[in-house]
């Protein structure tokens, strides 16, 4: 829900029929998001890191950072929060906004699920209050996982050479970086690398290259009103400027050039 040029998103999600593997839309966003998991379990992929999470783990997800969850059976409780920065405390917004993005506190899980209760009550049912209502309870929410911070389990991953990988490709996605050239950086076959990749992260390696490269052309035909189409592709690691605006449109939802033409007239 917008409320006044303020955005906040509740979502609750529940399944409860098991039906094998299940993987949600690998995406990012513009706002930032709170994590909540009830019930069940799963893989979390953000940034360069997989966490396997169980009930009460909660995850904040800084706007624009690339994440993805994997759940091992589709049984499962959720809550979700997406807000604008104005929800997030100005003490707590360098914070938050960098690692560790999970926090584990057993303590704190029924004192979590009710302030999520809260903010999901304040959605269902707006009033002229909600705005401000909506505020508080973010803030409790930030705060409380801030003051308990040092009593949060230690969820540090293994370093794998994914990781690595992921790091090299994060850095250098706009160079024609290629699944042969990884593998061979790693001293492994690119099979072995390609199913080493899809399990650590969820993603096929062409998919999350892509992606990175999609998210920087965005912010460059945002930015970029001077250059062309095909010269912020290219710059971004797409050789073929048909190929780009295929998967850019399929992503965004608009051709590249109107993406850019529509933000120019937002400018003006």
């Amino acid at each position: 829900m917008a409320l006044g040029e303020h955005e906040i998103y509740f979502h609750r999600d529940k399944v409860t029929e098991n039906r094998g593997r299940h993987t949600l839309k690998k995406h990012y966003h513009d706002l930032f998001e709170i994590y909540f998991i009830e019930d069940g379990a799963c893989c979390y992929f953000i940034d360069n890191k997989s966490y396997n999470l169980i009930p009460g783990d909660i995850i904040f997800v800084p706007a624009g950072v690339v994440h993805n969850t994997e759940y091992k059976n589709t049984i499962h409780s959720r809550m979700l929060v997406n807000c604008s920065e104005w929800f997030i405390p100005e003490a707590l917004r360098t914070t938050l906004c960098s690692k560790p993005y999970l926090y584990r506190n057993p303590n704190l899980t029924a004192e979590v699920r009710g302030i999520l209760q809260g903010i999901e009550q304040e959605c269902r049912e707006p009033d002229e209050y909600s705005d401000e209502s909506l505020r508080c309870y973010t803030y409790a929410l930030f705060f409380l996982i801030a003051r308990n911070t040092n009593l949060c389990e230690s969820m540090q991953a293994e370093k794998h050479y994914i990781e690595d990988a992921i790091e090299y490709l994060q850095s250098n996605f706009s160079s024609n970086v290629t699944l042969g050239d990884m593998a061979k950086k790693y001293f492994v076959s690119p099979e072995h690398f390609s199913r080493t990749f899809k399990k650590e992260t969820g993603f096929h390696f062409s998919e999350y290259l892509n992606l990175l490269r999609l998210k920087k052309a965005e912010s460059m035909l945002r930015q970029l009103n001077a250059a062309t189409v095909t010269e912020i592709a290219q710059s971004c690691g797409f050789n073929d400027s048909n190929y780009f605006s295929v998967k850019f449109k399929k992503l965004y939802g608009v051709s590249p050039k109107k993406y850019q033409s529509t933000n120019k007239k937002k400018e003006q």
